[in-house]
């Protein structure tokens, strides 16, 4: 055993962060901690790390066992070179010869340029610098803390594949579920200052977190229906109180007092866009578009059409374009040639990702609201007060200036200021920064929901994946790929197109490279049964998605579990295999159509 948590307790003011937990974590596992914003997950890690001691219990780390940990927030450096960044984290004693070789190591194995000073580097290479700094120790635990926060879809699939070739224990925070699914061997939730564990990645944890919840909520309700019963009973018995039963008296206070410690789930983000009336049929077109900043090339030649109901992710590295396209397409910014029209009767709901649009000196109730009491919401006026208890926020925060929250609140506030106005045009620039996997979820079911058009700037995979229909990819030199399909589908015809001796049909269709003339499509190519089958699939797929939708929701109520054992072990099996089917299906749909097409 590398780690045990025994009895361990921690609170902030009178709010237990850690009532009375235990943990354990073995030599190579991956145990990723997850739960709610403020639930106190840094903190657990800063007890592992000896930054802070618990209030009671013990922390315990094998003696000797070498650790490093990696916080959330990137450390303040001073101006040095990477090099010697690295080397402070080595141990004192170490010969100068050994100091010299794991330094070299780890440069080499993290891809760093140890001449480079720190603070010349981006985001995502500070991030893998510290990441050297820690990995110096050779560390038996490394502890991360949120780490592909601001990282690019590339820097995050770097650091996967660097973490899985890591020997050590790793106990990490993350919010990115592809990231915990691809790394975690365990997941382990913070959930009202108590610690559970759950055996496989998050989509595991998933499943059998619902039937839990389902599982709480049916106890509490028996619970809370004898209270009652016994409540009535006292009164009753009020006018013969010298008859009563004196141990059922007793009973009825512990229960009283068993329901006052029970600490209920807190409540979730309600989030509700308002449709305004449809835009135009054409929303934003763009026509040969070059956009330069200095020597740095952003778009060359870019042209493109987004239409009314488009869901489009913007992908490509930190740095590459993505926030200036968006400020392009929105008229926050001029093309240094070519032309880019909107389309008609536009209402932009806008979240930046530098959240400039809040105003910090200002209360969270006058950034909603712009100074008055009430939100209308789909024609309804709504008191400030409730509504901002649907996204979290207490009465005693309305008039707290934005300045003074964290980042996760901050976003929520965004959020809440975004859906307190109607719109057509969804324009979303990073929105997944800082929330909590909850409120993640929430986002994403509302977003897909949305009946306008949607822009989409995001790092997290799973997020695209379930949103976005399309994308546009930025590759370098100013050069922007139009791309059917999500995510996954692009990182597959990725692979594909990087292996020339094997060529093969993308599993989606890429559409048109900016710059580049569209292609006349051929003649179909498809047999008489794949013409068939390329018909019958989109069927089948609406059967498919209807049938999850089914079984989510039947595994959702709280009388499911009361079902036969061997019921609902097929039904949730059932649930699990159908996301990878229903993918499979959409990949060959895909493979059909681009043949049918002539793409392939």
């Amino acid at each position: 055993m590398l780690l045990t948590f025994d009895d361990v307790s921690l609170a902030f003011g009178s709010r237990p962060l850690l009532d009375h937990v235990s943990l354990q974590v073995r030599e190579g596992e991956r145990v990723c901690i997850v739960g709610r914003n403020g639930e106190g997950k840094s903190s657990l890690l800063r007890l592992v790390s000896g930054a802070s001691p618990p209030d009671e219990g013990t922390v315990w780390v094998r003696p000797g066992a070498r650790l490093a940990h990696l916080a959330q927030d990137l450390d303040a450096v001073d101006d040095q070179r990477v090099v010697e960044l690295v080397a402070s984290g080595l141990p004192a004693t170490l010969e100068s010869w050994e100091r010299q070789w794991r330094v070299d190591t780890v440069l080499s194995r993290l891809g760093l340029d140890g001449e480079v000073r720190f603070d010349s580097l981006s985001g995502g290479w500070r991030r893998r610098a510290l990441l050297g700094r820690a990995l110096a120790a050779e560390p038996e635990i490394l502890l991360l803390d949120e780490p592909t926060n601001h990282l690019d879809i590339e820097a995050i699939e770097w650091l996967e594949e660097f973490m899985l070739s890591f020997t050590g224990a790793l106990l990490f925070v993350s919010h990115d579920r592809a990231f915990v699914n691809r790394l975690a061997t365990r997941v382990v939730e913070l959930d009202r200052g108590r610690l559970s564990s759950w055996p496989g990645n998050y989509d595991a944890f998933l499943i059998k977190k619902t039937q839990q919840l389902a599982a709480e909520a049916q106890a509490n309700a028996l619970f809370d229906k004898k209270l009652a019963q016994e409540e009535v009973w006292i009164r009753k018995g009020v006018e013969a109180r010298r008859t009563r039963n004196e141990g059922r008296v007793r009973a009825l206070y512990a229960l009283r007092e068993e329901r006052r410690e029970r600490r209920d789930r807190i409540g979730q983000v309600d989030l509700k866009v308002q449709d305004s009336a449809d835009s135009g049929k054409v929303v934003f077109e763009a026509e040969h578009v070059d956009k330069h900043f200095g020597e740095r090339v952003i778009l060359r030649d870019f042209s493109a059409r987004i239409m009314r109901g488009d869901r489009i992710g913007i992908v490509g590295p930190n740095g590459a374009g993505k926030s200036t396209l968006i400020r392009l397409l929105l008229g926050e910014a001029e093309p240094d040639a070519g032309r880019i029209r909107q389309g008609s009767r536009l209402e932009v709901a806008y979240y930046d990702q530098q959240r400039e649009l809040l105003d910090l000196t200002a209360s969270l109730m006058d950034n909603v609201t712009d100074r008055t009491d009430y939100v209308n919401v789909n024609g309804e006026n709504r008191h400030v007060t409730g509504y901002l208890r649907d996204f979290l926020f207490r009465p005693d925060q309305l008039q707290t200036p934005a300045s003074a929250l964290s980042g996760g609140e901050r976003n929520r506030l965004m959020l809440a200021r975004l859906f307190a106005r109607p719109a057509n045009l969804l324009v979303l620039d990073e929105p997944t920064n800082d929330l909590d996997i909850d409120t993640l979820e929430l986002l994403e079911e509302l977003v897909a929901a949305f009946t306008g058009t949607l822009l989409l700037v995001s790092h997290d995979r799973a997020f695209l994946d379930n949103v976005a229909t399309s994308l546009l990819v930025f590759e370098g030199e100013g050069r922007v790929l139009d791309f059917v399909g999500g995510y996954s589908d692009y990182t597959r015809y990725r692979q594909r197109r990087a292996e020339p001796s094997k060529p093969t049909a993308p599993t989606a269709l890429p559409v048109q490279s900016a710059g580049s003339t569209p292609r006349k499509p051929s003649s179909a190519r498809l047999s008489f049964k794949d013409q068939r089958e390329l018909e019958s699939l989109p069927e089948l797929i609406e059967r498919l998605e209807a049938e999850k939708s089914l079984l989510e929701a039947e595994v959702a109520d709280a009388g499911f579990y009361t079902k036969a054992r061997d019921l609902v072990q097929r039904k949730l099996a059932r649930l699990g295999a159908l996301p990878a089917e229903i993918d499979a299906t959409y990949a060959r749909w895909s493979q059909l159509d681009a043949a049918r097409s002539g793409q392939a």
